[in-house]
């Protein structure tokens, strides 16, 4: 089956790009040359790689004078003072804690810098800043900004490679350095990145062999467009303890891996886009769209909810010929607002793409649990004791392909074996408390953390068999049915702010964003086209299981199969802010 791995967003606007270090070199001299005063300022995110920018780029900006941002923050162990309210003992979970960079600066260092640069200038001499939030060293005549997504930050901590702001601590335990990077750096990082912005001069996508180096000009015109038609993130894939290999097979990909549990496919936060410069391809956080471009993308009534935060996710998890999900509940709202100053809760729903026979969904109580029975039965399996009886404690419903589950926060619940899910979800992904993990180790041969301190207070045993047969289980409302396409209503649960709707047609149909952005998939049928009404986007093409977005700024659009899939019966889902 087909499947677009590297997604291409190809802007009209003509834009001047400035490909490879020598290149990028040149250009910066030439300006630096213009300049009245004479300081280069290189900020880049947490995890760019600030040796290959020593090696490869400031040596060519004959700087007489070199600053390492770092050099102004506080070191290690004052700084884990500080946060260790932010990051907790916890392995996995911290808590937001609002931090800028600004309130980490040893002020001592910052003057000792000051004086370095002013004496430099006072002898015409050139000073290059580089590093994280290097423009609060000193006032600069130029910034260039590197940037990164988070998942290629994860795959540095992970491989060994990459160590946290401020911290030597590459190899460490993986969770906690990306806990660390979720409660603590990254939202920190991403305010700089606003801020800073607009004194931005050139930005550079420093994840390819070969840099490219746009002005921040046409970076934004970029964006502009970005938000104004459908387009689709890069995915990335990853493999699990339970994973398994419905995508290696289907989408003919990564078959020496162990295996391939996740598949990330819709994140902005995680997920990068890749822009094309008649043919100069430039690869940046998806996020970077949500951060200036909030209002087209998402629309106001959202915006106005959610403020620069892409509420909805989509996500794949394959178990076939693999093993079941950890037993696991998310937070109520309530909970995740008192205990980690999160805004809202990880609801969610199962959207079973493929399924074998006898797969089932773990989803709520079996009438009758009470919770002076299930705390200590999990207890005593998390110890050691003896295995959880999933039979006794947790309802089991089969489930079959097109299936659909709501799941709002607090009710207990797990993808099992032998199935593919299309998870579609509320953002804040950090939040599930593992309450049982089928007594197996991670592939790091490590226990998988549970977290039962956490999980027993958000537990709602009110979801019971009777409830989730009620309330849960396919949940589907016809809507419209005229010849050639039907529109169903399928959740997610009223407790839950995403609205979910399907699409089953043979002709062409026409979609609304409803005052909201929206998030598809493509969950049958072999491909299709993705039209503007008004001609304002050039058609877009989505395959097989193609997570793409269409900014609320579309207002209007429409699906039809192509001349391949014109005999098939399509199924899409659509995903909107209720």
């Amino acid at each position: 089956m087909e499947y677009n791995f590297f997604p291409e967003i190809k802007i009209k606007e003509k834009v001047q790009t400035w490909v490879g270090g020598m290149s990028i070199s040149k250009k910066i001299n030439d300006e630096a040359d213009k300049l009245t005063h004479n300081v280069i300022t290189i900020e880049i995110y947490p995890g760019v790689s600030t040796e290959r920018f020593n090696r490869e780029l400031v040596p060519s900006l004959h700087a007489d004078v070199l600053i390492d941002s770092r050099t102004i923050f506080y070191g290690s162990d004052k700084l884990e003072d500080l946060i260790q309210a932010t990051l907790t003992q916890d392995r996995v979970f911290g808590r937001f804690g609002g931090h800028s960079f600004s309130d980490f600066i040893d002020k001592d260092q910052l003057e000792k810098c000051h004086k370095q640069i002013e004496d430099a200038l006072s002898n015409n001499k050139r000073v290059v800043i580089m590093g994280v939030a290097a423009s609060l060293v000193y006032p600069s005549d130029m910034i260039i900004y590197a940037d990164i997504p988070r998942w290629e930050i994860q795959k540095g901590f992970k491989s060994g490679v990459l160590s946290n702001w401020q911290a030597d601590n590459a190899g460490d335990d993986f969770l906690a350095m990306v806990k660390r990077g979720y409660f603590f750096e990254w939202p920190m990082a991403d305010k700089q990145k606003q801020d800073v912005y607009s004194k931005v001069n050139y930005v550079i996508d420093s994840l390819r062999e070969d840099w490219v180096m746009v002005s921040q000009e046409s970076f934004s015109v970029a964006l502009k467009e970005v938000a104004s038609q459908p387009f689709s993130l890069v995915p990335f894939f990853d493999p699990g303890v339970w994973g398994g290999h419905w995508m290696q097979e289907t989408f003919d990909f990564r078959k020496d891996d162990i295996n391939l549990a996740w598949s990330f496919n819709g994140v902005p936060e995680e997920n990068s886009i890749i822009l094309n410069f008649e043919g100069v391809k430039m690869e940046v956080p998806a996020n970077t769209v949500v951060f200036f471009e909030p209002k087209k993308l998402l629309g106001d009534r959202v915006y106005g909810r959610f403020g620069k935060e892409f509420p909805i996710r989509f996500n794949f998890l394959d178990t076939i010929g693999g093993e079941n999900l950890s037993l696991q509940v998310h937070p109520t709202t309530s909970y995740i607002q008192e205990t980690f100053g999160a805004h809202y809760t990880q609801d969610e729903s199962y959207y079973i793409l493929q399924a074998k026979p006898g797969a089932k969904v773990y989803l709520g109580l079996n009438n009758g649990v009470k919770e002076e029975e299930l705390i200590p039965a999990l207890e005593r399996a998390a110890s050691g004791g003896e295995s959880f009886d999933d039979k006794k404690f947790i309802y089991q419903q089969e489930i079959k392909k097109h299936d659909h589950f709501s799941i709002p926060g607090g009710t207990i619940h797990s993808s099992g074996a032998d199935s593919v899910v299309l998870e579609i979800s509320a953002t804040p992904n950090r939040f599930t408390f593992k309450l049982w993990d089928w007594d197996r180790l991670d592939l790091d041969g490590k226990p998988r953390p549970v977290h039962l301190e956490h999980g027993a207070k958000c537990i709602d045993y009110s979801r019971d068999e009777d409830w989730v047969k009620d309330q849960l289980v396919n949940p589907f409302e016809m809507i419209e049915k005229q010849e050639g396409w039907l529109e169903e209503k399928t959740g997610l649960h009223e407790t839950e702010f995403i609205e979910t709707r399907r699409f089953t047609f043979t002709e062409p149909i026409k979609l609304e964003t409803k005052g909201s952005v929206n998030v598809l998939n493509l969950v049958d049928g072999t491909e299709a086209w993705v039209e503007s009404l008004a001609g304002e986007f050039e058609p877009f093409y989505i395959h097989y299981a193609q997570t793409f977005i269409v900014p609320d700024s579309v207002s209007s659009y429409s699906v039809r199969p192509t001349e391949k899939s014109k005999s098939e019966k399509l199924k899409l889902i659509q995903a909107y802010v209720r």
